[in-house]
């Protein structure tokens, strides 16, 4: 189907009407980060599909004073091309007038979408961006985007952005909930599980199946489920081709790194200074939001202490970035250890509750690290303890998770 200039004009009208009923929802955290304008960079929000990337972003544009808006993955535009991107603009101008600022919605849909991003940056437009695939943002930032872009990891609510949503207190009955239910908004607003496992499908179809011509979906699916879980267990791509009975564990591979490229797992390497050692090591794996893994896991009751080891994962993600978080694993093992920069910082213990049955397992993996890495204190992160502790001469925190979120 060839645009014309007229049916991108009505998508456009059309889009540009629905705005005025938006729902802003609760403001975002990272709405901070948004204070001041950067011209000549584009910003790009990457995230799992229904995180709350759109509405951050329409957030961002009603804070710097509107601008032209435009979502790629209507439907009415399936035939667009990358010469159709010159129409559009030309459209935009027409609907939002002289704009100085443009907002795209899943714009990575459009091949070349780069070389118009680019245009307009060097035109000096402010440009925000969406988009809910990793790796084909970074294939096409990579080329003419190279220095001309800032990316921002956007997740489903963390614990302080639900508790503003659902008006409650900080305390261990309302961290229960965020654990048993996570942070995606649509499912907080529904409380249906089937809002989930909608997600999880339009994840595997829209974000992997389609863009990755896969003809197996039902080992991805299998995969993708397997993988779920086992958050916070070590995972070998071998034994996965095995258990799961896949012709060849290149294609373990493949359909590992597309989930990952989706954002609905994360892989966690082993703490190594090697990075070819990192590299080819072994890994754990955690969920993008607690209430999706419990509710898609083939294998949770009620283990509360993989939940809660996934939701410290998040926030260790969120605040130290992607390449900070590693686990240890030496004569003992450690949950989380922190490098900013090239120096290690931090070694975090998760236990669900600290009793004389694995007292002293969790003290000494993150003794062993502490005392490894030269570092002064640790910190156990529990469901509710709190106590200063001192093991052969090192302070170790023992808090709430729920506290230690609030920071």
């Amino acid at each position: 189907m060839v645009l014309t200039s007229s049916d991108l004009k009505e998508v456009t009208l059309d889009q540009k009407k629905e705005l005025e009923g938006f729902d802003y929802g609760i403001p975002r955290n990272q709405l901070e980060e948004f204070k001041s304008s950067m011209p000549g960079f584009a910003r790009i929000l990457v995230g799992v599909r229904r995180c709350g990337k759109s509405t951050l972003m329409q957030q961002i544009r009603r804070k710097n004073g509107a601008g032209a808006y435009f979502n790629f993955e209507d439907p009415r535009i399936s035939g667009f091309r990358t010469e159709d991107f010159q129409k559009l603009l030309g459209v935009l101008q027409h609907a939002y007038g002289n704009t100085h600022a443009y907002y795209f919605d899943e714009i990575q849909v459009i091949d070349k979408w780069e070389w118009f991003v680019r245009q307009l940056l060097d035109s000096n437009k402010q440009i925000i961006v969406t988009g809910s695939n990793a790796s084909l943002f970074g294939q096409k930032t990579g080329t003419k985007l190279t220095g001309r872009h800032l990316d921002t990891e956007v997740f489903p609510f963390n614990y302080n952005e639900s508790l503003r949503f659902s008006k409650e207190r900080a305390g261990s009955q309302s961290f229960a909930t965020y654990l048993e239910n996570g942070g995606f908004p649509e499912y907080l607003k529904t409380g249906r599980q089937e809002v989930l496992q909608r997600l999880f499908d339009d994840i595997l179809a829209r974000d992997i199946i389609a863009r990755r011509n896969i003809r197996n979906s039902t080992q991805l699916r299998e995969l993708a489920i397997a993988l779920i879980s086992n958050i916070g267990k070590e995972f070998s791509y071998h034994s996965l081709k095995k258990t799961l009975e896949i012709p060849a564990v290149q294609t373990v591979i493949d359909y590992a790194s597309f989930l990952q490229d989706s954002f609905l797992l994360f892989a966690v390497q082993k703490f190594d200074y090697s990075y070819k050692k990192r590299l080819i090591g072994p890994k754990k794996v955690y969920a993008v939001d607690t209430g999706l893994a419990k509710n898609l896991s083939a294998s949770f009751s009620e283990d509360k202490g993989r939940l809660l080891e996934n939701a410290v994962f998040l926030e260790l993600r969120r605040r130290y970035g992607q390449d900070a978080v590693f686990f240890y694993k030496g004569v003992k093992e450690c949950d989380f250890i922190i490098r900013e920069k090239t120096v290690l910082t931090r070694a975090i213990q998760v236990a669900y509750s600290l009793d004389s049955d694995n007292m002293k397992r969790e003290l000494d993996g993150l003794h062993e690290v502490l005392t490894k890495f030269k570092l002064n204190q640790g910190l156990v992160l529990t469901y509710d303890q709190e106590d200063e502790l001192t093991v052969n001469g090192r302070k170790i925190a023992v808090k709430p998770a729920w506290k230690w979120m609030q920071g």
